[in-house]
């Protein structure tokens, strides 16, 4: 265990490490942070990292990326942070930039479709998963099955914008208040804001998204600097919540079609570093589709750039400029009511994702029925995919009945799809 604080130096190399290893999802990715930072080290006692977690787990975003940050900026300030948060991110981010350009080059071919048919497959058993602890978590009275009830209703049935979703789930709660609860002893520290780091934050996070829309204002790569810094603030609930949202973007702006979002899911679950990678590949596949062939490929890149820029970049105004405040906030009952009821939204957004994935891999979609504000998009059922069957039933049976890991399940996921594709049933 090292004695007192580490170097600068001796931490960058850590946070390299943890990027580059961080496979596995938020749990995977935390329990790496704490086996290197606690166990392995004693940097950080027990008792601040798991204060330091539930923290990040109060703010929109990646919650392993903003621990990280969080970690490195208790170390060394604001360049430890800087260090530990990019760090995180940027093997990842240099993956998955280099998988969305293969899938442009590449995603037509023969081999590919049974690939990612099983690549497909594991997504849906994997977002399944996700539902089913996140719900465990989530629910845990009537007022949270309701307002999970109603996300799922109010996405499925109706097209609410996600974010006006969860903001009424917000409202709801704050509405409802509640009783006492039970949260540790706000720090003896100053609680006021850092105005000043939090305003050059803001303009770092915000200054990529105002130049594009100033250079190229009805660009696909403009719209989504808009769309992302959006999702940023109200991205409650992880990646498979923020994919609901950049699902309804990407069906409004045309730029990607429902089986390439799950395409996109597949190849980031196996990549390092938070699972919202995924919304790189949305970025630069949908920017490269929506550009002139002769721009694509700035176009892709750009885009990309854009949508990690703007997901991760909030992350760092959270932690340095936000953590006073919502360490105020979570001793007071109406707030804390209110993030509960935005938790248990987020958990029926994750059930109408699991679903709209689900229907998309196994049926051709195209009736839309219409009742007033009500409206479905009804499958074909007897264009049923029995090869899509069944891999998502081997899938589920692999992630919810082995409980294999993420990476083994998408390698055999793959195979599978390959084996089919070989043998002519895909």
């Amino acid at each position: 265990m090292t004695q007192g604080p580490p170097s600068f130096r001796e931490a960058f190399w850590v946070w390299l490490k943890v990027g580059c290893l961080g496979f596995g999802g938020p749990a995977g990715q935390i329990a790496l942070l704490h086996r290197e930072v606690v166990e392995h080290r004693g940097w950080i006692d027990e008792a601040r990292f798991a204060h330091a977690l539930s923290f990040c787990m109060l703010l929109p975003g990646p919650e392993a990326q903003q621990l990280a940050t969080w970690l490195g900026w208790r170390l060394h300030g604001i360049r430890g942070g800087v260090a530990a948060g990019l760090l995180f991110v940027l093997p990842g981010l240099l993956v998955m930039l280099g998988l969305s350009a293969l899938y442009v080059v590449h995603g037509q071919a023969a081999w590919a479709g049974p690939a990612l048919l099983g690549l497909k497959a594991a997504v849906v058993a994997l977002v399944l998963q996700a539902l089913l602890r996140m719900g465990g978590r989530a629910i845990k009275d009537a007022a949270t099955w309701w307002a999970a009830g109603l996300a799922f209703l109010a996405l499925a049935i109706t097209g609410l914008p996600f974010p006006l979703v969860i903001l009424a789930a917000g409202a709801a709660g704050w509405a409802l208040g509640g009783g006492p609860v039970a949260a540790e002893e706000p720090p003896a520290a100053p609680l006021r804001p850092a105005w000043r780091t939090a305003l050059v934050c803001l303009a770092v996070w915000l200054t990529p998204v105002a130049a594009a829309l100033a250079l190229a204002p009805g660009s696909a790569v403009a719209r989504m600097g808009g769309v992302f810094s959006t999702l940023a603030v109200v991205s409650f609930g992880g990646a498979y919540a923020a994919l609901a949202y950049v699902s309804q973007a990407a069906g409004t702006y045309g730029w990607l079609a429902p089986t390439q979002m799950l395409d996109g899911l597949g190849l980031a679950e196996t990549t390092p570093g938070p699972l919202v990678l995924v919304l790189v590949f949305v970025g630069f596949v949908g920017a490269y589709q929506n550009a002139p062939p002769e721009l694509a490929w700035i176009a892709g890149l750009g885009g990309g750039l854009m949508a990690a820029w703007t997901t991760f970049a909030p992350s760092f105004l959270w932690i340095f400029a936000g953590g006073s405040l919502i360490e105020r906030l979570r001793a007071r009952p109406r707030p804390a009511r209110a993030l509960a009821l935005v938790s248990a939204a987020a958990v029926g957004v994750i059930a109408n994702l699991a679903v709209w994935f689900a229907v998309h891999l196994l049926f051709r979609v195209g009736e839309l029925r219409s009742w007033g504000p009500l409206r479905v998009e009804l499958p074909d059922v007897h264009s049923l995919n029995l090869a899509a069957l069944g891999l998502t039933g081997l899938a589920c049976m692999l992630v919810l009945g082995l409980r294999a890991p993420i990476l083994a399940v998408v390698g055999a996921m793959v195979a599978a799809g390959l084996a089919l594709g070989a043998v002519g049933l895909v």
